[in-house]
């Protein structure tokens, strides 16, 4: 009996390929962030707007009972290493936490990473519009809140002396993209993943919160409005379609990506077998 030929072996180039087209992807979506970075720079320069702007914020909070900002910031100011636990989520998970959501969905889910990459370049789009048309001025930068810059009372500091950091607009607090990537990674997470525990996806974005609202570098108000941003991105943009409703969606598809089934055979529901006299039918 002949046998027939042994499949090619992998050459290394087409096993590197696919960690090839996810260090693209993440070079991609640190380019968004870089751009949103420039952005922010482009609006800069309108000072004493942004802490008016800051000022009528916090007297919004007040006018509709959100509590205080101090109310986070002072709890953590009794202890130096949940201060240093605070600044350092609030300098070194942001970004990283996004790329491995990131490259994990693309090398897994890639459905859901299109999907995932749409809703951030959106929402980061949409932020920076509104930083530009809404300058304003971070509670540690905004003396009537008595709140303090934890960045550069204890450490790490994300940021230099406002007035001569020439790297970054501290003057654009809203709406807070760390809370609104943080959301979108755990909305992107409970997407794919199933169980009882999905929830616990929550916890970035929760903690998120409390780490920009008690560090001083944002309002409640900032990451209402980021959350409430994503809720119409979310809206506007068309939801993944996975293996089980898939349709053959005309067009180029990126290298890598699964093909659509031919027509006549996208996955069906199997009838449910029934038990009559004559046995199974």
């Amino acid at each position: 009996m002949e046998t027939g030929e042994a499949a090619p072996a992998a050459t290394p180039a087409r096993r590197t390929a696919p960690v090839r087209r996810a260090l693209r992807e993440l070079a991609l979506v640190g380019a968004l962030f870089l751009a949103y970075k420039l952005g922010r720079l482009a609006v800069a320069g309108r000072v004493s707007t942004a802490v008016a702007n800051g000022e009528a914020v916090w007297h919004l909070e007040r006018l509709i009972h959100l509590p205080g900002e101090a109310a986070v910031q002072h709890p953590l100011l009794a202890h130096d290493l949940l201060v240093h636990l605070a600044n350092s989520y609030y300098a070194y998970v942001h970004f990283p936490a996004t790329a491995v959501c990131l490259v994990w969905l693309y090398l897994r889910h890639p459905v859901h990473y299109q999907w995932t990459r749409r809703m951030l370049a959106t929402l980061t789009a949409g932020a920076l519009a509104l930083h530009f048309l809404v300058p304003l001025a971070p509670p540690r930068l905004t003396a009537l809140t008595g709140l303090l810059d934890t960045g550069r009372r204890y450490g790490p500091a994300v940021y230099g002396p406002p007035d001569t950091d020439a790297l970054s607009n501290q003057y654009a607090a809203m709406p807070s993209l760390h809370v609104g990537w943080a959301l979108a990674v755990a909305i992107a997470l409970i997407a794919v993943t199933g169980g009882r525990l999905w929830w616990l996806w929550l916890a970035h974005p929760l903690i998120t919160l409390l780490v920009v609202v008690g560090t001083g570098n944002h309002y409640w108000l900032d990451g209402v409005v980021a959350a409430a941003m994503l809720i119409l991105v979310l809206l506007v943009l068309p939801r993944p379609v996975t293996a089980a409703r898939r349709v053959d969606v005309p067009g180029p598809r990126p290298a890598g990506w699964p093909d659509p089934e031919p027509p006549g055979q996208q996955v069906a529901h199997r009838p449910v077998p029934t038990v009559d006299a004559g046995g199974v039918r």
